[in-house]
């Protein structure tokens, strides 16, 4: 079984003194970059599994990195960035990034992201299509879905919000992506569309929806769908 491969692009010296041995003892096999010219040539020469960006680059923005890598490359990226204004976040996750993490951090948390962005990488290229969480369980070729064995009947864009959220499970989907993805570009901007139909679906699938286990509130962000996995 190969070993995953972490690409660390970090310009600060103790941020990297602290995940080399950290993601090592995780069994990871970690690179690092310390710009944002280092980390492209880094992600086009060496195949890394995942890929660790801080936006506060020295030769360009973190930002820029993301938009360079995703045109030609799916890898997950998680942000580990000092930037907590939530512009930053959503711009960050809109251009392709698969998770954002605030500095300071712990290493717990870190891993944990990595293996949520390891596991949906191996579902996508797999086709995945049975998901599951707290008791619901989605069946996306027979486009069903149950809970504790019992159907759920869920309009057609309950439906696709669902699955939409439960294809990036563990990961924080923005408003705008789920809006554009579910309803089209013309509804990129509709949040309230957006909160009534997440409160309707909460209401079929969660067991209590005032407390909500699967679709979790990622505040002026979006939503994060948390599978048995995650």
């Amino acid at each position: 079984m190969s070993v995953e491969r972490i690409l660390v692009v970090d310009d600060e010296p103790q941020i990297q003194r602290f995940l080399r041995p950290a993601l090592s003892a995780a069994g990871y096999d970690v690179l690092e970059a310390l710009t944002g010219t280092e980390a492209l040539k880094a992600a086009a020469t060496t195949a890394p599994d995942v890929v660790i960006l801080d936006l506060g680059l020295p030769d360009m923005d973190g930002k820029d990195v993301i938009a360079n890598i995703r045109a030609w490359s799916q890898v997950p990226i998680i942000i580990l960035s000092a930037r907590d204004r939530e512009s930053e976040k959503i711009a960050a996750l809109d251009l392709g990034a698969d998770d954002y993490i605030e500095k300071p951090f712990g290493i717990g948390e870190l891993t944990a992201r990595i293996r949520a962005a390891l596991r949906h990488r191996i579902q996508m290229e797999g086709g995945h299509t049975q998901l599951s969480a707290d008791g619901v369980a989605i069946d996306t070729i027979k486009r069903l879905v149950t809970r504790d064995g019992e159907p759920v009947r869920l309009t057609p864009k309950e439906y696709d919000l669902l699955v939409m959220l439960a294809h990036h499970a563990g990961r924080v989907v923005t408003h705008k992506t789920l809006l554009t993805s579910v309803w089209g570009a013309a509804h990129g901007e509709d949040l309230h569309y957006l909160r009534v139909f997440i409160g309707q679906l909460r209401g079929k699938i969660e067991r209590d929806p005032a407390d909500p286990k699967i679709i979790r509130t990622e505040p002026g962000v979006g939503y994060r769908f948390v599978g048995d996995d995650d």
